[in-house]
């Protein structure tokens, strides 16, 4: 299990990533569109360049909902792959079943 405090980290900047969200993209597409003016432009990278690392998307790095754990995550159930395992042979999680062949 990851350490309370690596887990409530995670948690900060999800929230600050979908805080940046519309204002990262709303400079992007600003400085995509040809019809901005260079200055407009110039300051739209600037600002856009001051935005918190860790609010990137990039940097955003998926956890197991129940032990916090970075690696091996499965995105469609958003557990670890110990803990899907675990909850798949409980017979806990839907449409989930062991393969016999």
């Amino acid at each position: 299990m990851a350490k309370t405090s690596t887990i409530e980290r995670w948690k900060r900047n999800k929230a600050k990533m979908e805080r940046y969200r519309a204002y990262r993209l709303e400079l992007k597409e600003k400085i995509r569109n040809p019809k901005t003016s260079d200055e407009e432009r110039d300051l739209a990278q600037r600002k856009l360049a001051k935005i918190p690392r860790n609010a990137l998307p990039v940097q955003y790095r998926n956890r197991c909902q129940l032990t916090g754990r970075s690696r091996g995550v499965l995105r469609k159930f958003n557990l670890g792959r110990s803990k899907f395992r675990e909850l798949a042979h409980q017979g806990a999680l839907p449409g989930v079943a062991k393969a016999s062949w």
